[in-house]
């Protein structure tokens, strides 16, 4: 999807930079090393009697349902492979083993009776085209859309003007125009763009001067911020969603507008107050920047097709309340309209990320799997969720989450934690209703991950302020941490207060 985008050269150079560190901290022994470990685990939990691991009494089905949990967070952990890979494996596996489609070995007992919890393989392969997956293509359509027409740097200049020149406004307005961008397009994409329009400006500032530094790091934290404002900011937005709004489930109904409501003032908060932090711990020596964003971009009426749908899909997204059309359903006008009118063409849906697409499927069909098989009611009779403290829940698996995506893929944590923290959250509705619900412990990990921006390797954003030249990792984990720790207390107290009124 970024051969269109301003600063695809950026996104081109994170990713063979990532594909060296992936080799440089996995050769080929480690990598077979860590899949033999993951295959081990699985095979425990696969063949093992079910009382050696305290689930007495579930069925070859939910073992070989709980052994492909196993193998996918190991290999999460461990990113012998990508973390897409992992999951496109995890759906074939469950495809092959613990559907009703499996293999005829694998459907029945020694007996030759079928199984009465086989997996419905139609609803595994569903999770490929969910609604919510729907939701990211509209928004990945709206994105090369935007970009095609030069509507993302047109905005981008006019949102940046009203900061003026003054150093310390121009900090800011990066921070909230990298952020707004971010909330519908990918971070990785704004974070390309937004460095495009800077890079001139960093090698402009004088040497020994840390207002650069500050600049350079605003990118990173407003796009990493900034994606929690929406759900297509971020794929662990989509994750928590789903499993929120599962008719068969919670079925609590937020929509698209109600996220937003609830978010958005959240993320204008933190990006105040990195702005703060950033200018006290990188001061200008420069007061004034000349910032100059060109587009070479030829309009045509094709452009005005675009900014009205862009108009059009963004208002009913966040009016979906009113106008009782879900965003799931809205994301489609975009595709329609826009492939139409022949600004999306055949190639354009060729560079869609599937891949992260894959990633959430992955995700759901673990969910689909667990409680198909009748494996998530066990888990909530064998692990005493009701008796433990709510607050103790909530924080344990906030800084859990927060830690663990601070190395590993965002997404990957999200797909790791939500299946198991909806098992939960569904046995612990009365005693988390003080504290905002289940939506608090669910959107609570979505938030953890995104503000996970302590290093480099964190998020893509993070990688591609890193290749800038300007930042010190020392630098990077000290603001990484700093915005973590207030994002980590105001997320939490943001989603209690919506819970407790009702909101969410």
């Amino acid at each position: 999807m970024f051969t269109i985008f301003h600063g695809f050269h950026l996104v081109e150079a994170y990713h063979e930079w990532k594909k060296e560190h992936r080799k440089n901290r996995n050769p080929l022994g480690t990598r077979v090393i860590k899949i033999g470990v993951a295959t081990i685990v699985a095979l425990f939990f696969w063949l093992a009697p079910s009382a050696l691991y305290g689930l007495p009494g579930i069925n070859a089905i939910e073992s070989r349902c709980l052994a492909i949990f196993a193998f996918a967070a190991l290999m999460w952990l461990l990113e012998p492979v990508p973390a897409w890979t992992t999951s496109l494996v995890v759906v074939v596996l469950l495809l092959f083993c613990t559907s009703d489609s499996a293999l005829w070995f694998f459907q029945s007992a020694g007996g030759g009776e079928k199984y009465e919890n086989l997996v419905s393989n139609t609803a595994i392969l569903h999770c490929f085209a969910d609604p919510t997956i729907m939701l990211f293509i509209g928004g990945f359509i709206v994105a090369i859309a935007a970009t095609k027409s030069g509507l993302d740097v047109k905005l981008a200049k006019v949102m940046l003007k009203p900061f003026g020149t003054k150093s310390e406004n121009v900090l800011l307005g990066f921070l909230l125009v990298t952020a707004v961008f971010s909330m519908f397009i990918s971070n990785t994409a704004t974070a390309a763009m937004m460095l495009t329009f800077l890079g001139p400006v960093l090698s402009a500032l004088p040497a020994n001067g840390k207002g650069k530094i500050g600049l350079a790091l605003a990118i990173p934290i407003g796009a990493n911020i900034g994606g929690i404002g929406t759900p297509i900011g971020t794929p662990p937005n989509a994750i928590a969603l789903k499993f929120l709004n599962d008719p068969t489930g919670m079925n609590l109904g937020i929509g698209f507008g109600t996220w937003m409501m609830v978010m958005v003032p959240m993320v204008i908060l933190l990006l105040v107050i990195a702005w703060f932090v950033l200018r006290k711990l990188f001061p200008f020596t420069q007061k004034t920047i000349n910032l100059v964003i060109e587009s070479s971009h030829e309009s045509s009426w094709r452009d005005v097709v675009v900014y009205i749908t862009f108009g059009v899909t963004v208002l009913l997204w966040l009016t979906d309340a009113f106008t009782g059309v879900n965003a799931n359903v809205v994301a489609m006008l975009p595709v329609g309209v826009l492939c139409v009118a022949g600004v999306i063409t055949k190639r354009d849906l060729e560079q869609i990320s599937w891949s992260i697409l894959w990633m959430i499927a992955g995700a759901f069909s673990l969910g689909v799997a667990m409680k198909g098989s009748g494996l998530a009611t066990h888990l909530i009779e064998a692990i005493p969720f009701g008796s433990w403290s709510p607050l103790m829940v909530i924080i344990g698996s906030g800084l859990l989450c927060y830690l663990m995506a601070n190395f590993i893929s965002h997404t990957a944590t999200a797909a790791l934690f939500v299946p198991i923290l909806a098992i939960a959250g569904d046995s612990m509705q009365t005693q988390l209703a003080g504290f905002g619900g289940v939506s608090t412990l669910l959107i609570g990990v979505a938030i953890c991950s995104s503000l996970a921006m302590v290093l480099p390797i964190s998020t893509p954003p993070n990688a591609l302020a890193d290749a800038t030249g300007f930042i010190q990792q020392k630098y990077m984990i000290k603001t990484g941490l700093i915005m973590g720790i207030v994002g980590l207390i105001l997320g939490y107290l943001t989603l209690i207060l919506a819970g407790v009124n009702g909101i969410f």
